[in-house]
């Protein structure tokens, strides 16, 4: 219950800070993330949004390691939202794809991942193929996932027993979407 009473009061204070900015946006710095996730120089923000939605995991055997078991991620579902709270676009998988309302998407290939504490899905920066369709999603170069909340494998067992079962979590993120300048 804290932690969804700390998202609501973080999301809103994110909300109202970015609600009175007019009409030339601040645009998001990566001064405080890992160097591992951070995007290299030439890229300049396109888009940010705010992903909130369900990322599903199944029990299943642990690869390479007879009698052993792990919930193995399956996909997200979530919507995207601009920085006022109105959907511009869904997140989903496999493949991890990126949708624009206007039909536009990418999919990705991660390069790296950072911890974010506990309790929270890892930074993550991933590479665009080329977009399909035509859109916002257009020479979309890279995507960080940051400022990440929940969304880790659930702390249920997972065993023989249990295999195959699917389990649902909570998450939320920012994924900041670039372009080479």
């Amino acid at each position: 219950m804290q932690l969804r009473t700390l998202s609501a009061v973080l999301a809103t204070a994110s909300l109202a800070a970015c609600a009175g900015m007019g009409a030339k946006p601040m645009m998001y710095s990566q001064a405080t993330l890992p160097d591992p996730v951070k995007v290299p120089a030439g890229h300049t923000v396109a888009m940010e949004t705010v992903g909130a939605g369900d990322i599903t995991y199944e029990c299943r055997a642990k690869a390479n390691t007879p009698g052993e078991y792990e919930w193995f991620f399956v996909g997200p579902d979530a919507k995207l939202m601009d920085r006022k709270g109105a959907q511009v676009g869904k997140y989903y998988g496999p493949p991890a794809t990126w949708e624009s309302m206007d039909g536009s998407k990418v999919t990705a290939v991660q390069v790296a991942v950072a911890p974010n504490g506990t309790g929270n899905i890892p930074y993550q920066l991933v590479k665009a193929n080329p977009a399909m369709g035509t859109g916002r999603m257009q020479g979309v170069s890279y995507i960080q996932r940051v400022a990440t909340q929940g969304g880790v494998a659930p702390a249920a067992p997972c065993a023989a027993a249990s295999m195959g079962q699917k389990q649902v979590v909570k998450y939320q993120a920012d994924y900041i979407f670039y372009r080479a300048m």
